[in-house]
C-alpha cells in the first residue's frame, strides 16, 4: 500500500467499523473527495513516506471491535482537527468533514474512554497514597480481572461447541 493510499485505507476502516458504508456515503465519491485532499496537501510530495504511517500501524494492534473503536475515534478526532484549518468553502472538505461528524457523533464514549487510558498513563505509581489507594483497589481489580477472562474462556467454548468444522 503507498504512502497516498493510508488516508483512504484509514477513512475506510473507519466507515467500515461505524456501519457507514451502504447508508449515505458512497465510496467513489468519497475517493473522489480524498483525491482532492491530498492535491490540497500536496501529499504525493516525498517526505510523506518518511518515518512510515502515522495510523494504519497503531491500528494493528487494537484487534477486538470494541478496541478498534476507541483507537479510531481519536483518529476521526485528529482528522477533525485536521480539517478545521481548511478550506471549508471547498466541497470535498465539507463532504469529507460531514461524514467525520457523523462518525464522531456516534461515538459519544470513545474520546471518555482515551481521557482514562491518558489518566492511569500519568498516575505516579511511585506515590506513597497513590499506591496505598491501589493496595486497596487490588482485590476489585483482580475480581474484575478474573470475571473477564472466565466470560472469555466461555464463550471460547461456546463457540468451539457450535463449530463442527
Amino acid at each position: 500500500m503507498t504512502c497516498q493510499n493510508y488516508s483512504l485505507f484509514v477513512l475506510s476502516v473507519i466507515m467500515i467499523y461505524f456501519g457507514r458504508f451502504g447508508n449515505s456515503l458512497i465510496l467513489a465519491q468519497l475517493q473522489n473527495d480524498i483525491d482532492q485532499l491530498k492535491a490540497d496537501f500536496n501529499s504525493s510530495h516525498s517526505d510523506v513516506a518518511d518515518g512510515g504511517p502515522i495510523f494504519t500501524e497503531k491500528l494493528i494492534n487494537w484487534t477486538e471491535r470494541n478496541e478498534k473503536r476507541i483507537i479510531l475515534s481519536q483518529i476521526v478526532s485528529m482528522y477533525l482537527e485536521m480539517l478545521e484549518n481548511t478550506d471549508k468553502s471547498k466541497v470535498h472538505v465539507r463532504h469529507i468533514s460531514e461524514e467525520l461528524y457523523t462518525l464522531k457523533n456516534s461515538l459519544p464514549d470513545g474520546l471518555q474512554k482515551v481521557k482514562d487510558l491518558m489518566d492511569l498513563a500519568k498516575l505516579q505509581m511511585s506515590d506513597l497514597k497513590i499506591q496505598r489507594k491501589a493496595v486497596n483497589e487490588l482485590f476489585s481489580v483482580l475480581q474484575k480481572l478474573v470475571e473477564t477472562s472466565t466470560s472469555l474462556k466461555r464463550k471460547r467454548s461456546q463457540s468451539q461447541r457450535r463449530c463442527k468444522c
